[in-house]
């Protein structure tokens, strides 16, 4: 079993393995926007932190949640000056 690094990147071909999908499925993950991805030469390039996210949502809602909070807290120290 492969492990997704969040800072590799994968082509939709490795994406789909990884994932276990078919091919419609994430052509169609990546038309919506499901799947964030850049084009490159007409390929997908998708970052692994993007797998990740769309594996576990809570995941990144955490991270989210732990972001604003240090944001805030920083602003109010900037605040100050």
């Amino acid at each position: 079993m492969s492990s997704i690094n969040p800072h590799e990147v994968y082509t939709a071909a490795e994406s789909k393995e990884l994932l276990k999908v078919s091919s419609s499925t994430m052509k169609r993950l990546l038309k919506s926007g499901f799947v964030r991805a850049n084009k490159i030469g007409g390929q997908y390039r998708i970052m692994g932190k993007e797998l990740l996210r769309l594996l576990s949502p809570s995941m990144e809602r955490g991270a989210v949640k732990t972001y604003q909070k240090i944001k805030k807290r920083i602003k109010s120290k900037i605040k100050n000056w």
